[in-house]
C-alpha cells in the first residue's frame, strides 16, 4: 500500500513556516497531489538524492533506481518521478550540508515511524543500485537515519538486506 494514497484524505493544514525553500520548490513541480503529500515526496527525494551525492557522483543505476523508488512512493508516472528527482539533485548540489539536515528534520515531522523505516531502506536500495555501498554512503545513511529519529541497531538490521554491496566488508579477508 502507498502511504500517499493513504494521504490523500487529510486536509489538515502543515506548519508552512518550517518548510525549507528546497521542499516548496520541488513540491511546487507536484501541484497534482496535495500540498502535505507533495511536501513529504519532496523532503523523500532530496534525501535520497543527499546520500547518493555523498561520493560526489551519482552512477546511472542509482539516478534509475532513485527515480523507480519515487516512482512507487509518490505513485508518479515515469517522466514526473525523472522531473523530481532532477530538481532534487540540483537541489541537493546547490545547497550542501544545513539543508541536508533540515530536509531530513522536515521528512521526520511530516512522516511516520514506517515511512522513516522505509526511506532508510530505500537509501540503501539507492547507495547499492551500483553494487558498492561506499563507507561515505554508508555514513551519509547512518547520519540521516539519526536525524530521522532511528537507533543505530534499527540501521544495522535494516543494512543486512545489502551486506554484499559494503565496500568496507569486501576488503576484509576471508577466512
Amino acid at each position: 500500500m502507498r502511504f500517499l494514497r493513504r494521504l490523500l484524505g487529510d486536509t489538515t493544514a502543515p506548519d508552512d513556516s518550517r518548510e525549507t525553500e528546497t521542499v516548496r520548490r520541488i513540491s511546487a513541480e507536484l501541484d497534482a497531489l496535495p500540498k502535505r503529500d507533495a511536501q513529504l515526496l519532496a523532503a523523500f527525494s532530496y534525501v535520497l538524492t543527499r546520500v547518493a551525492l555523498a561520493d560526489r557522483n551519482i552512477s546511472e543505476e542509482e539516478a534509475r533506481e532513485m527515480e523507480r523508488v519515487v516512482q512507487e512512493f509518490g505513485g508518479l508516472p515515469p517522466e514526473r518521478a525523472e522531473l523530481v528527482m532532477r530538481l532534487a539533485t540540483l537541489q541537493a548540489s546547490e545547497k550542501g550540508a544545513t539543508e541536508n539536515y533540515l530536509v531530513t528534520r522536515e521528512f521526520r515531522e511530516l512522516a511516520t515511524r514506517e515511512e522513516r523505516i522505509g526511506l532508510v531502506r530505500c537509501l540503501f536500495a539507492v547507495a547499492a543500485a551500483d553494487h558498492e555501498i561506499s563507507e561515505v554512503e554508508n555514513q551519509q545513511i547512518f547520519q540521516a537515519a539519526a536525524e530521522l529519529g532511528l537507533t543505530r541497531q534499527e540501521v544495522v538490521a535494516i543494512r543486512q538486506a545489502f551486506r554484499e554491496h559494503l565496500a568496507v566488508l569486501r576488503n576484509l579477508p576471508r577466512g
